[in-house]
């Protein structure tokens, strides 16, 4: 993207995290069983961070063109309440929620990592993606993670937006003793 401003200088402003799952939270693979079960992989160190950043204030939604109802089960585990599955029209979705929540696009972080990301992270504040996102993403997106989709991306873009707005875990010594 041509924008002068490094991508740090945006963390200080986002409220919202929206994600897709399919090469974000997981890795983009599926294992379809006998019976045509789809089956995904996600990283535990994400799901941390997503709790960690619903228990920090922040909101949190997931945009997806997929509908596998485990996915749904796991984010509303982790506190998700926002979950669009089988969105075909991503920027409907986006402008529901943002419009619903009263969010400014330029308060949102997006991580997409395909095609069908594209036209959303034209319109938010920071766009990002995982290091194996394809090339047309990773033109657009302001930051692209030095992790892979399912490996640890959301959670790198995540514990980045909390350090910066000193909301990453503080006090470990006293949640932990």
């Amino acid at each position: 993207m041509t924008d002068d401003k490094s991508y740090k200088e945006y963390l200080a402003d986002i409220t919202t995290f929206i994600f897709d799952v399919d090469g974000v939270l997981t890795d983009g693979t599926i294992t379809v069983t006998t019976d045509g079960e789809m089956l995904r992989t996600m990283s535990i160190k994400d799901g941390f961070a997503l709790k960690t950043a619903v228990d920090a204030g922040f909101n949190l939604c997931i945009i997806s063109g997929g509908s596998n109802e485990g996915v749904r089960k796991r984010l509303a585990g982790l506190g998700i309440k926002n979950i669009y599955l089988g969105a075909h029209n991503k920027i409907e979705q986006l402008n529901d929620y943002l419009n619903a929540n009263s969010i400014a696009k330029s308060q949102v972080l997006y991580m997409g990592d395909d095609i069908p990301d594209y036209p959303v992270m034209k319109l938010v504040g920071l766009p990002c993606c995982p290091q194996d996102a394809v090339q047309e993403i990773k033109a657009i997106s302001k930051y692209i993670s030095h992790k892979n989709g399912g490996k640890g991306a959301v959670r790198d873009v995540i514990e980045q937006v909390l350090k910066v707005q000193s909301k990453w875990n503080g006090n470990f010594d006293a949640k932990y003793d």
